[in-house]
Formats: C-alpha cells, sequence, structure tokens
C-alpha cells in the first residue's frame, strides 16, 4: 500500500484518496447483513450516526453524491416542475443531467456570488404555477460549499435567508453538502447548524472526509422512508453494505478534526499563485481545500502546466485552455504542499 505524501501529490480531487490502515482494518472486520432488508447492522449505525451528526431525523446512504441529490430532488418534486438553482452548480453542470432525465425538472439558473444566490432573486425567479405556460416552482437547491466557487462556505445566515423564502412559498430545499463539514471548519459551526434551515442534506464520504466510497442523505423519517424507496427505483439499494460502512464511520469519526489542515495548504498554494506572474487567483474563495487559478498569459496554458506538474509527479487537471481546479486532502502532507508550491514557483516564475 502506498505511503500518503511520499511519491505523487495528487491534486485533481479529494475522490483520489486512497482507504487507510484504520478503514481497511475496520472493513475487513465489518458485522453485514442485507442492507436492502435492513438487515446490515453496520450501515444502520452509520445512518444513524449521520443523521444525528447532521441534526436530522433519520439518513439514507448512497453510493455517490449524484445519486444522493438525484435520489432527494426525485423524492421531493414531480415530471414538469421546477428547480431553482445556482447558476454554476454541481447538480445542473456535473451530474449528468439528472433532475432532467430522471425527475423531469426544469432548471430555473439564478446567478450567485461566490456561488451563493441573493433570496431576493431566489424569490424572483419562482413560479406559482398560474401561468399555464410554466411549470410551478417546487424545490430550491444549493451547494455548500460550492464546487465551481472555489470552494467557497454558506453560512447559517446566508442558508436561512434562503430557505426562508423557499418555505414563505411552500417550497422544499435540498442542500447539496458534499463538503458540508469543510464549510463547518472554515465558518467555525456545527454541520448541523449548517444544515437546520434545510428540508434534506446530501453529504460526501468519499471527498474531503476520505472514505473510498459514499454519501449520506439526511432528512426527517418520512421523507427518508419516501428516499428509500426511490434509491431502490434507481438501482441504489445495497446488501451486504457494512463492508463500505465501516470505512465510512471512520471517516465521519476522523475526518472533520482534521479539516483545517487541508484548508491551510490549500491556502499556502493558493498565496504561492497570487505571487507568480500572469496567474490570477481570488484569495477572497480560497476558504476552505480548493484553489481555482487562471493563467494570463501567452507563454503557457492549463493543459501545458498540467503536463509540467506531471513530470514533477504533480497531478493537476485542466478545466479548460485557461483554468485549473488544485484541490487538498488528507494524503497531501505539508511537505507535499511545499514541494507543489517550489514546483510551481520554479514553473511560473
Amino acid at each position: 500500500m502506498p505511503v500518503p505524501g511520499t511519491d505523487v501529490v495528487d491534486l485533481r480531487s479529494d475522490t483520489k484518496t486512497l482507504p487507510d490502515a484504520e478503514m481497511r482494518l475496520a472493513m475487513s472486520e465489518a458485522e453485514v447483513g442485507d442492507d436492502k432488508s435492513g438487515e446490515d447492522p453496520t450501515m444502520r449505525r452509520l445512518e444513524e450516526m449521520s443523521a444525528e451528526r447532521l441534526g436530522k431525523e433519520a439518513g439514507l446512504f448512497v453510493v455517490s453524491g449524484t445519486m444522493g441529490n438525484l435520489v432527494a430532488i426525485k423524492t421531493w418534486t414531480r415530471p414538469q416542475e421546477e428547480i431553482i438553482l445556482e447558476r454554476e452548480s454541481h447538480v445542473y453542470l456535473w451530474e449528468g443531467g439528472g433532475i432532467a432525465a430522471l425527475c423531469g425538472l426544469l432548471p430555473r439558473l439564478v446567478p450567485g456570488v461566490n456561488g451563493i444566490m441573493k433570496p431576493a432573486d431566489v424569490e424572483a425567479a419562482i413560479s406559482d404555477g398560474t401561468n399555464v405556460h410554466k411549470g410551478p416552482t417546487s424545490i430550491v437547491e444549493l451547494e455548500n460549499t460550492h464546487n465551481m466557487a472555489g470552494g467557497t462556505a454558506m453560512s447559517v445566515r446566508q442558508t436561512q435567508d434562503i430557505c426562508d423564502v423557499a418555505h414563505r412559498h411552500g417550497l422544499r430545499v435540498h442542500l447539496d453538502g458534499a463538503r458540508i463539514f469543510n464549510a463547518a471548519v472554515a465558518l467555525g459551526v456545527e454541520a448541523a447548524d449548517l444544515a437546520a434551515p434545510v428540508d434534506s442534506v446530501q453529504f460526501c464520504f468519499s471527498k474531503s472526509l476520505g472514505a473510498p466510497i459514499g454519501s449520506m442523505i439526511c432528512g426527517d423519517r418520512d421523507f427518508i422512508e419516501e428516499a428509500r424507496r426511490v434509491r431502490n427505483v434507481v438501482g441504489g439499494a445495497l446488501r451486504q453494505a457494512g463492508v463500505i460502512a465501516a470505512a465510512a464511520i471512520v471517516a465521519l469519526e476522523t475526518g472533520p478534526p482534521r479539516l483545517h489542515e487541508d484548508h491551510a495548504h490549500a491556502r499556502m498554494i493558493a498565496e504561492t499563485l497570487a505571487e507568480l506572474p500572469g496567474v490570477f487567483v481570488d484569495l477572497a474563495t480560497v476558504q476552505t481545500n480548493i484553489v481555482n487559478l487562471e493563467l494570463r498569459r501567452e507563454d503557457v496554458s492549463a493543459p501545458s502546466l498540467c503536463r509540467a506538474l506531471g513530470t514533477c509527479d504533480i497531478k493537476a487537471i485542466p478545466r479548460d485552455e485557461a483554468r485549473i481546479r488544485l484541490v487538498t486532502h488528507k494524503q497531501v502532507t505539508d511537505e507535499d504542499t511545499e514541494r507543489v508550491c517550489r514546483v510551481l514557483r520554479e514553473v511560473l516564475g
């Protein structure tokens, strides 16, 4: 098993982590049963732990964040309705069009500032269904942290303000909280505080928490029971799932306390990039473990920079010809971060 931090530094995503020794041991010793029939004790424990951590009544395990968002949104909605989303939300851009293909929803896009919509803009986008030419709005979707904005965190107050608008109009609110624990650490609050105003929330074990697979949907018991039926419809029911639940339990217990390290590493990389000629980084958006950089020079493109980093055993992937996203995680050490900064100065200085 590779030793983290001694070889290749992979900054492509926090999904690239490998399960550590504690997770592997937990997986090998996990007590299991048929989860589809509700008989897997390790999975039941994980779902209960997750719901408690997020301040909700119940939880439902799914294999990915995309499935979690899809199942939650489909549970709350019916075809031909509208969903309000921030225009660069992960649900809209990077989840295969599931909200259209499988939920039959029309996206109503609202521009945000650093990924955060203004309550007045959300209210202006709501359709009450009285116009026969438009479907009624049934749900608002939020994202915390916001991927495309660079890992920016939405505060409890910002979340509450949007939820107040939505609930006043009888709408549900679903939170894509794939990295909600990053947001909680950055803001100095509990994840449950950030999830309290919303009707449902999805978070990932397989991103910054470092587990090999899985996400969790949390909400009230009636919602979760209906979501369990929807999960079955999309082929997401599992059998002896305690093997993967065991690793997720380790991630939930050990992941959040160390996220500040990932944030510090991302900040160090961002500050290094901001000092280099022809490189733009909005330091105000570097709040968690994601760094978005834009190259504003003619001698190097995003793909060529990624290739140059690759020759130094640093993995990165371009968004387009000018932009790159770098993501820190549990297998990026202090020494790795210093090496990344040194190589960036050598290549771009």
